[in-house]
C-alpha cells in the first residue's frame, strides 16, 4: 500500500506535534477509504471507541486528517470503550468496515517512554504497511 497522502508535517502543524497515535489515525483513516471506495469529507460516516483521552484521542485529529470526517459536520462520533476501535460506513451504499490495532502495537505504544521515542515510533509507523497494524473486518 502506498504511503499516507497527508504528510508528516501536514499532520503535526495540524495537531500540534508528532505522535504515534495521530498515525495511527491518519493510517486507518486512508485505508478505510481505500477498502470502502467512498468520498472523502461527506460519504463515510466514522465512529471511535477508546479513544476519549490522551495520548489515544490523538487518533481523531489522524482520522479527520484522512478521512475528512470531522465535528463540524457531525459525521465522526467518539465513544468510550476499553480499546482503540473504529466503525467506517460508506454513506452511499453502506458497506461497513471495522479497524483495531494488533495486539503486538498495543503492548508497543504501552512501553513507550517519553516524546522522543513516541515520536521516533510515529515515523516509523508511518512507513509501515498498514495491513500489519491493523485487523480489519467488513460487512454490510
Amino acid at each position: 500500500m502506498k504511503r499516507s497522502k497527508i504528510g508528516l508535517k501536514e499532520a503535526e502543524r495540524f495537531h500540534g506535534h508528532l505522535g504515534p497515535y495521530l498515525v495511527l489515525g491518519l493510517l486507518a483513516g486512508e485505508l478505510a477509504l481505500k477498502r470502502l471506495r467512498c468520498r472523502k469529507h461527506f460519504g463515510l460516516e466514522v465512529k471511535v471507541w477508546g479513544a476519549t483521552r490522551k495520548p489515544k484521542s490523538c487518533l481523531i485529529d489522524g482520522l479527520q486528517l484522512s478521512a475528512g470526517a470531522t465535528y463540524g459536520k457531525g459525521n465522526i462520533q467518539k465513544i468510550a470503550g476499553s480499546k482503540i476501535r473504529a466503525l467506517f460506513c460508506n454513506l452511499k451504499n453502506k458497506k461497513e468496515i471495522k479497524i483495531s490495532l494488533r495486539e503486538y502495537l498495543i503492548e508497543r505504544l504501552d512501553s513507550l517512554k517519553g516524546h522522543k521515542d513516541s515520536e521516533a515510533f510515529a515515523r516509523e509507523l508511518y512507513k509501515t504497511d498498514p495491513f500489519k497494524i491493523f485487523n480489519l473486518i467488513t460487512g454490510e
